[in-house]
Parts: C-alpha cells; sequence; structure tokens
C-alpha cells in the first residue's frame, strides 16, 4: 500500500466521493483506510457502569485504498503515486506535479 497515516487524500468513489480529509489509521490486512471526518457512521454503546446512560457516537469506517488518492501537495488535486529510489532510500513522487510527498 503506498498510502501512509497523516497522508491527505481524496476519494473517488462511493458516497463519500469528493470529500477529503488525513488518513487516521491504515488497516494493511483490509487494504483499507480511515480517513478523518469521511465515511461516518453512528454507533450504538450501551452503558458501562448502573447508573450511566448509553450513547450514539460517530465514528468513521473504513474505505478501500482503491477508493481513494493522494492530495497533490501543489493544488490539492487525485494524483497517482511514483516510487523512486536514492541512495537506497525509497521516496514517494507525486506524478502530477512531481514534488516529493513527505
Amino acid at each position: 500500500m503506498k498510502l501512509k497515516k497523516g497522508d491527505k487524500v481524496v476519494v473517488i468513489a462511493g458516497k463519500a466521493k469528493g470529500q477529503s480529509g488525513t488518513i487516521v489509521r491504515a488497516l494493511h490486512d483490509l487494504d483499507a483506510v480511515l480517513i478523518d471526518g469521511v465515511n461516518m457512521a453512528k454507533r450504538h454503546n450501551k452503558p458501562t457502569r448502573a447508573g450511566q446512560s448509553g450513547q450514539i457516537v460517530e465514528k468513521p469506517m473504513p474505505i478501500h485504498v482503491s477508493n481513494v488518492m493522494l492530495a497533490d501537495p501543489k493544488d490539492g488535486k487525485p494524483t497517482r503515486i511514483k516510487i523512486s529510489r536514492s541512495g537506497g532510500i525509497r521516496i514517494r513522487i507525486a506524478v502530477k506535479s512531481g514534488q516529493e510527498i513527505k
């Protein structure tokens, strides 16, 4: 997977198409990512102690990596990623602008 935690991405398919955000967590075993504020779902929590009330919590749900693209650091539009190696170090480069992704 070419995406990692902290990357700014744009959703290109699905009900959240066009939304953008930062990757909170990369789920490598599912080939999915959690994006802050995107693909939110409501989950019901039971009370944990006597006298406490339950609550409804919104949390981000995973999106498959094929449905997101990295945002170009120059203009924020979706771009592909090119991997190059210099001196044994792996560097990610945005194809659209040619800028290095940190």
